[in-house]
């Protein structure tokens, strides 16, 4: 008997080497925008697109870009596998409740110790960074992580795709619960934000394009799934280093005009107190809930991993005067994947397909 050849196409060859190296493309993102902001700092402003004569429609491209990316999320999401979740829901409940509870938790120990720094406003525009990172929906790159370990996938994916689809309804209302939390006009500032949240960004811009890959997914015949994945997803792979770039611009971009390193300082360390809570929060609940290992590690992550780029897209499209509060923002999205990777690596790993972030 003959084995049969399988040949990997150039697409799928070029994904798989991206994500071995997207831990330092990330941080090569980074580096670009601290060297080279200008290109970023232009892509963050909306730009009139010529719609025939009379009408020129703006677009922005930090929006463009989360939502090409959330779509290629939608369509790797193996809906028919959710079944086997559906009938034993108690991960996935758990994930939800506590997804939408630690934040109330670590947010208002954060503030209170942040009371006690020199800073006039006690901290409140470090604590406005963070309410509007944990009260984005699990990240889809969580997914990622899963995959890499021995995490239970169909459980991570339905975090992914409840939290994402209740984001509309529990945004609001973490951002809303916690306001009380800050002082000055960062309060007004939050009022902004949750304004636009209700208003339909969440909707528009997180929801929306998740909905629609999945659709896109159901409605493709099987034998072309693959190969629009094999394009889909590497384009959308650069379009989150790019996204990267654009966010880190206008925090770096401002950092370097007005060099204000105690700042830096103090965002990176709310951001690794932050994750670390969050991490340790989920695992200690997983733990207490007597979950499986596999179950374990996936709500763990989904305690963990936010969408940090809805939440930069929503601090550049809501609160374009304050590009400081990127800082916090870029701080935790690398905390997390660092976070996400010793967690994964606490079990054997496994080849296992994955949803890319």
């Amino acid at each position: 008997m003959h084995t049969p050849i399988t040949t990997t196409r150039p697409t799928d060859r070029a994904t798989a080497w991206l994500r071995r190296r997207l831990g330092r493309a990330v941080v090569l993102s980074y580096a670009g925008a601290l060297l080279l902001p200008g290109p970023g700092l232009w892509l963050r402003q909306a730009h009139p697109l010529p719609l025939g004569t009379l009408f020129r429609l703006p677009l922005s491209s930090a929006p463009f870009l989360l939502s090409l990316v959330l779509f290629s999320a939608g369509l790797q999401v193996p809906v028919r596998a959710l079944g086997r979740v559906l009938r034993r829901p108690s991960a996935l409940l758990a994930g939800l409740v506590l997804h939408l509870a630690i934040p109330l938790l670590v947010i208002p120990f954060v503030a209170f110790l942040l009371r006690w720094s020199p800073d006039a406003d006690g901290g409140s525009g470090l604590v406005t960074a963070m309410i509007l990172i944990v009260a984005m929906p699990v990240a889809a790159g969580a997914t990622v992580w899963t995959g890499k370990g021995d995490g239970d996938q169909p459980t991570m994916v339905g975090l992914v795709l409840a939290s994402t689809l209740l984001s509309p309804l529990t945004a609001p209302l973490v951002i809303r619960l916690l306001t009380p939390l800050l002082s000055g006009g960062y309060a007004q500032s939050l009022a902004v934000s949750d304004h636009s949240v209700r208003g339909g960004f969440t909707l528009v811009g997180v929801v929306l394009p998740c909905a629609a890959g999945i659709l896109f997914r159901l409605a493709l015949p099987p034998s072309w799934l693959s190969r629009v994945l094999g394009v889909i997803v590497p384009v959308a792979l650069a379009c989150s280093l790019v996204l990267t770039y654009v966010n880190a611009s206008g925090a770096l971009g401002s950092f370097l005009t007005r060099p204000r390193p105690l700042l830096f300082g103090a965002a990176l360390a709310v951001a690794a107190l932050v994750c670390l809570l969050s991490f340790v929060l989920g695992r200690c609940a997983a733990r207490l809930l007597r979950l499986e290992p596999p179950a374990a590690s996936s709500l763990t992550l989904a305690c963990g991993m936010n969408n940090s780029s809805a939440g930069a897209v929503l601090i550049t499209a809501t609160l374009p005067d304050k590009p400081h509060l990127l800082l916090p923002v870029l701080a935790y999205g690398l905390l997390q994947k660092t976070a996400a990777n010793r967690v994964v690596r606490a079990r054997p790993r496994h080849q296992a397909g994955a949803v890319s972030s």
